[in-house]
């Protein structure tokens, strides 16, 4: 037994769930007589659309299938040998589900390890290596390919990353050494941090190939045929693969700089991988792979062992599982069928909501304002993207017709909503109003017509109050831009029954929400921890702290944009709007800053002003800033905002706002963005000690988003 199998074989045992890859092997004579070849086949098993990845007993398998074609490489019996993926899925990476388990650095150590060393082999082999991309291709997908000597990849390739750093890990089977080899270290920095950091952004198969990651790119339908005929003439001598020269001056240095400005920008030093990826990278400027190696695994058991990584895992995890499972979510047989949507109001709010339901649900829509002009706009919006898809070419001109069509705009809600199963409200964000509003849709729809409302801070109960079925009336809080951000918050009001909540999660999931179940109290979840979180900045700056002191003092959380641009974004009428609702309930946490009503009354958009080109203090805003003369330094600034983020967390789960603290983190990551490095926001809390400081107990059980106990 080799030693690597042994290390494998010893590192198995931390993954007791892995679901194993299998290896297999078989032999093709290659066409125009180049020889017999060994292609190696990655598949566990599963259907062609759950992903391939690699635990320890994977690893083993390919490494077993590798002794296998080193004999015969050695003894002359093949030509070459290659390595695919089962249909549309070529392998995603390492076992995050055992990786998360894993409790000690040197168990960590090993998994890094057995990688390099089983991926190692191909290269070594002494015949030459070529990795087929059919398919899905992540983290340690990608790097198995790097480690052969040709890669092909299909035209009809989805998804192709480096997502470690996005995660809290860095590329650490060879992606960190091995693609700025290969490409150059700007497009490695490109694809390892850049892409990573902007919401793991996914490389299709041409993007592929264009980099130079790729040496030819075939069409979908019959991939590994071509690939197998490119595989021959290059072996034969008919095709010379030429690589750029790597320049390992000064543009690799720049390079890295680019990567540590683009990590500064997303995380501003708050989270590791990317740094300690871009370490890597500088240092595989002298082409030394096993120094790079050794580096990568000793990055990797690092960061395996830290915060960042389990946060990351834990909110990956609550993405892609607890997103589409949502907590507390009634029968799913409950729901009624939806054929036709009525959306009261037609500014832009409305107008996007009437877009997405279009597109998602291609029934008919109808909009309905107080005046024509209006109403015409509100269409117009929605005819004008739908030509801007077209133009993309992402629908064709029939599918443009045909959604063109189904939109209407009506002034008479009798006329637009008679038949329509589900109504939902955009109007001024004002209780009488809705009410009106409800009661006039509730004397024209269907008995069975769900209302909902997209109330970012009313109650949805008092919204329903006054009328006759006010079961039937349900929260459906989306955040904006709508096409982007992907949280709707569901909200039960007092007697909202189980069907119409049924038939809101529905809708949710044919709109392609991440929906979560939210009590109907002020404000629901993003709204009232994004109220106190910046309701303490302004605080502090209403007390005498300067405006960039109590910005940058939060830098360290690594958040998308500073809470006053925030605020811009939102709108601070909105935010004053929403701190006055909050204000309204719970006085004593929620106050209402002078100087934020000061700005709204004077018309102002935000704080800042962009003349230079970066955000600066708008002149006319100092001058209405009246501040007291109590001064914060950044780290007081930071304990007293997380301090009153972790108390009202612990206040809202209380309540019962929400199941868990999972949905509270799940909500701040789909509807904030708030990192994944973080994990939402209560790991965070945790990890820092201020869940203790402020409520005695941590959030999350020991090993969710930490390591085991």
């Amino acid at each position: 037994m080799s030693t690597t199998a042994e290390l494998l074989k010893g590192a198995a045992e931390l993954f007791p769930d892995e679901v194993v890859t299998s290896a297999h092997v078989r032999h093709l004579d290659l066409p125009f007589g180049a020889g017999r070849f060994a292609l190696i086949t990655l598949d566990n098993g599963l259907d062609h659309t759950k992903p391939t990845t690699f635990g320890p007993a994977s690893l083993a398998n390919l490494n077993t299938a590798i002794d296998q074609v080193e004999k015969e490489a050695a003894d002359g019996d093949i030509v070459g040998a290659g390595i695919t993926g089962k249909p549309f899925i070529f392998a995603v990476g390492a076992d995050l589900k055992g990786v998360e388990l894993l409790k000690q650095h040197d168990h960590a150590l090993a998994i890094g390890k057995g990688g390099h060393e089983v991926f190692k082999r191909l290269s070594a082999l002494a015949v030459p290596t070529f990795a087929y991309y059919n398919g899905a291709a992540m983290g340690g997908g990608v790097e198995v390919g790097l480690h052969c000597t040709y890669r092909t990849v299909s035209k009809a390739l989805p998804a192709f990353s480096l997502p470690e750093v996005f995660l809290g890990l860095v590329p650490g089977w060879g992606g960190c050494t091995l693609l700025p080899n290969l490409i150059g270290a700007d497009k490695a920095v490109s694809v390892i941090i850049e892409n990573s950091l902007n919401q793991n952004k996914q490389l299709k198969g041409q993007q592929v190939f264009d980099l130079g990651i790729a040496d030819a790119i075939f069409e979908g339908a019959d991939f590994l045929e071509q690939s197998l005929l490119w595989t021959a003439n290059v072996l034969k001598g008919d095709i010379a693969v030429e690589r750029p020269v790597i320049d390992r001056g000064e543009a690799w240095d720049q390079a890295v700089a680019k990567g540590r400005f683009i990590a500064d920008s997303k995380v501003h030093g708050a989270a590791p991988a990317a740094y300690r990826a871009l370490d890597i990278i500088a240092a595989a400027k002298n082409g030394d792979l096993q120094q790079g190696y050794d580096a990568e695994d000793v990055a990797l058991a690092d960061l395996i062992m830290g915060g960042e990584l389990r946060a990351g895992i834990y909110a990956f995890n609550l993405v892609q599982k607890r997103g589409k499972r949502p907590a507390g979510a009634p029968d799913k047989n409950l729901a009624r069928p939806v054929t036709k949507v009525g959306v009261v109001g037609a500014g832009l709010m409305a107008s996007q909501l009437a877009l997405l339901f279009l597109r998602r649900l291609e029934v008919p829509v109808v909009l309905t304002d107080i005046d024509q002009e209006r109403i015409d706009k509100g269409v117009g919006y929605v005819h004008a993207e739908i030509e801007k898809l077209l133009g993309k070419g992402r629908i064709n001109q029939d599918r443009a017709n045909r959604l063109k069509a189904l939109v209407t705009g009506v002034l008479d809600k009798a006329e637009g909503f008679a038949d329509a199963d589900f109504v939902i409200e955009a109007v001024f964000e004002e209780i009488g109003v809705k009410q009106q509003v409800f009661a006039e849709v509730e004397a024209v729809a269907p008995a069975h017509a769900i209302l909902a409302t997209n109330t970012s801070s009313l109650s949805v109960s008092e919204m329903a109050s006054k009328l006759k079925n006010p079961e039937r009336v349900v929260g459906f809080h989306f955040f904006n831009p709508v096409a982007v951000l992907p949280l709707l918050e569901i909200v039960r009001g007092e007697k909202t029954d189980d069907a119409s909540l049924a038939t809101a999660f529905a809708v949710a999931k044919k709109l392609k929400k991440t929906a979560v179940l939210v009590k109907d109290a002020p404000a629901f979840v993003v709204n009232r921890i994004l109220t106190r979180f910046m309701g303490e900045i302004q605080n502090v700056i209403d007390e005498g702290t300067p405006v960039e002191v109590a910005e940058k003092a939060v830098e360290p959380l690594g958040l998308p944009m500073s809470p006053l641009v925030l605020l811009e974004l939102v709108g601070p009428a909105v935010g004053l709007h929403v701190s006055e609702t909050l204000n309204g309930a719970f006085p004593d946490r929620f106050k209402v800053s002078p100087n934020l009503k000061a700005v709204v009354e004077a018309g102002k958009r935000g704080f800042y002003v962009y003349d230079s080109g970066k955000p600066e203090l708008d002149p006319e805003v100092a001058a209405l800033l009246k501040q007291g003369d109590t001064v914060l330094t950044e780290e007081q600034v930071r304990a007293r905002v997380l301090d009153t983020v972790a108390q009202e967390i612990g206040l809202m789960l209380d309540e019962g706002v929400v199941a868990e603290a999972q949905d509270i983190d799940l909500c701040l990551i789909t509807g904030a963005g708030w990192p994944f490095h973080l994990g939402g926001i209560t790991p965070y809390l945790d990890r820092e000690g201020v869940s203790d400081r402020v409520n005695g107990k941590k959030f999350l059980e020991p090993g969710i988003a930490s390591v085991p106990a």
